[in-house]
């Protein structure tokens, strides 16, 4: 007994809506309500500790909670 030949990435239909769901929150308004509030809370953090890197991480986190969609595809679909 053999075991049958196991193939990876080739699918996934099952889970398209879910991924567009997602990619249609994180790309539309609710992804950029979640980046603003990431700014301010990175502003106010900020402020308290007297060190613009909380703003920093705040801009960063917004930008790559936009930008993750996008990367996640480029990975997953990557052929060599």
């Amino acid at each position: 007994m053999l075991a049958p030949d196991a193939m990876a990435g080739a699918g996934g239909t099952e889970f398209n809506n879910v991924w567009t769901l997602l990619t249609g929150w994180v790309e539309g308004l609710l992804g950029r309500i979640i980046a603003i509030v990431f700014v301010i809370v990175g502003l106010v953090a900020g402020v308290v500790r007297g060190s613009i890197m909380g703003f920093v991480l705040g801009v960063a986190s917004g930008v790559g909670l936009f930008a993750a969609p996008t990367i996640i595809t480029n990975i997953v679909t990557a052929t060599l």
